[in-house]
């Protein structure tokens, strides 16, 4: 006999087992391999589809989404900032590095100044364009550095001479050869200057 007969056909000790049973007694009694089968498929179609564990949950996905969110625009905060930072510092960089360039023209004009001279004239047109250059200056925040008898600060100041005298406290600039500038706490050019003591 094939298997599909087989499963056909009747079996007779099953059908002597329940000839004299209830139909309770029935439903309770040891089931075969199909008849477990078809109570397996029968409870299994009772039971709520289980929610298959596929990947995060959608609130996991929007918590994650959001930290995405927040670090990025911190992190967009933090770009910005920084690139003010930068335009500021190459802005006022610029700015030294130009002033700088016109410094020996300063120091000519005050050279020119100390200098004695009878052209009257000559003497004022020298003095007003120093007195301009200064008003320049002054626009741009550039200051010039204040040295004479100011204590020493090597941060500001450059020594190239030193000299002894009681009249001058310890470490205080006693003569300027050359003016020192600053915009803002950017030193453009130290002071060049004679310490005492």
């Amino acid at each position: 006999m094939s298997n599909k007969e087989k499963q056909k056909a009747p079996d007779p000790e099953r059908e002597e087992r329940t000839e004299g049973q209830t139909p309770e007694e029935q439903d309770t009694a040891p089931q075969t391999e199909e008849g477990q089968q078809s109570s397996e498929q029968e409870n299994a179609a009772q039971e709520p589809p289980k929610a298959e564990s596929q990947g995060p949950s959608l609130e996991e996905t929007i918590a994650v989404q959001q930290d995405r969110y927040l670090r990025l625009a911190a992190e967009y905060d933090n770009f910005r900032k920084r690139s003010q930072k930068e335009k500021e510092s190459l802005w006022a960089d610029a700015k030294a590095d130009t002033v700088a360039a016109f410094l020996p023209v300063y120091d000519n004009l005050a050279r020119a100044i100390q200098q004695s001279t009878a052209d009257e004239a000559y003497k004022k047109g020298v003095e007003m364009t120093m007195n301009q250059l200064n008003e320049v200056l002054k626009k741009l925040g550039v200051e010039q550095i204040d040295a004479l008898g100011q204590p020493f600060d090597p941060t500001v100041h450059n020594a190239v001479m030193h000299i002894e005298d009681e009249a001058l406290g310890e470490n205080t600039v006693a003569e300027v050869f050359q003016a020192g500038f600053k915009l803002g706490d950017k030193v453009i050019r130290c002071a060049m200057v004679k310490v005492a003591n």
